[in-house]
């Protein structure tokens, strides 16, 4: 018989083992995926930020599927009308969440926060905060690299060239905490977008005692308890000379802004003030 004839019946033959090999594996490992793991994953934006705590849409899709409600499980892009879908494909209730925005909370701009050194490393906030405090005698606050601008992919956070922080554009952030995950110094907070995008927050995160924060931040928080007291719904707490305004305890009164010494407060997206009007004194002629 010709050689090459026998060469080609004997590699058609263990290719023909090889197939049945791998059809019977095939079949005995196969892993079965709920096809609705693909219709949920259709819907969803495919941001892949994993501002829903899982890694990438897929995964969030997957934990979807799996879960007996959808209570918990949000994802920050789409919001309530993505949740909503989610929730019309699995027949569970959408679960409600209350929108959240990225807040920047650090108030101490190059005019509050004198430097006293000069870094020349690596434009990298992660590099510089390993290295040393900051240019400022505060070193809790913001260094001004922009690790939270790289970090953010739907170009929702930007330096302020004048200020030297970062600034939130409330209309593009997603919550996705991208930001937040960013930032050594943890000065990027998610909080809720409240009633007409207003918001009361201490811009501060320094934990030095009073005179310490105040020589190195003209506007950082002291810890002197003033707005602590003046709040009549107990949304805040001071802890390691720092004040905290509970988001879901505050009620918007802003009569703790008035009281801080500081300015450290800040009233976002309300309307201005109205100027007190001083009470003339009455004078009495007999």
């Amino acid at each position: 018989m010709n050689v090459m004839l026998i060469a080609v019946i004997s590699l058609g033959a263990i290719a023909l083992v090889l197939a049945a090999i791998l059809y019977v594996a095939s079949k005995k490992f196969a892993v079965y995926e709920d096809p609705r793991i693909a219709q949920v994953g259709e819907v969803l934006p495919q941001a892949n930020c994993g501002g829903c705590g899982f890694p990438g849409c897929g995964g969030f899709a997957d934990a979807c599927v799996k879960a007996s409600s959808l209570e918990g499980l949000s994802c920050p892009v789409g919001g309530q009308a993505v949740m909503a879908k989610v929730a019309g494909i699995l027949g569970m209730a959408a679960a409600t969440s209350e929108p959240m925005v990225a807040v920047v909370r650090c108030n101490g701009t190059c005019d509050k926060r004198p430097r006293v050194n000069l870094y020349d490393g690596a434009k990298s906030c992660a590099i510089a905060a390993s290295l040393y405090g900051g240019e400022t005698g505060c070193s809790y606050g913001c260094l001004g690299c922009g690790d939270c601008v790289d970090a953010c992919g739907f170009g929702a956070i930007f330096m302020n060239p004048e200020t030297g922080l970062p600034e939130v554009d409330e209309a593009a952030c997603t919550a996705c905490g991208a930001c937040v995950k960013a930032c050594p110094k943890a000065i990027i907070e998610l909080r809720p977008q409240g009633k007409k995008s207003r918001r009361v927050y201490v811009s501060c995160v320094n934990k030095d005692k009073g005179a310490q924060t105040r020589k190195a931040c003209s506007v950082g928080c002291i810890g002197c308890s003033k707005c602590l007291k003046a709040c009549p719904f107990e949304a805040i707490t001071i802890a390691n000379n720092l004040a905290y305004i509970d988001p879901y305890k505050c009620k918007s009164c802003r009569k703790c802004v008035e009281e801080c010494p500081q300015n450290t407060i800040v009233e976002l997206n309300f309307p201005p003030r109205k100027p007190k009007v001083e009470a003339a004194a009455e004078v009495t002629v007999e």
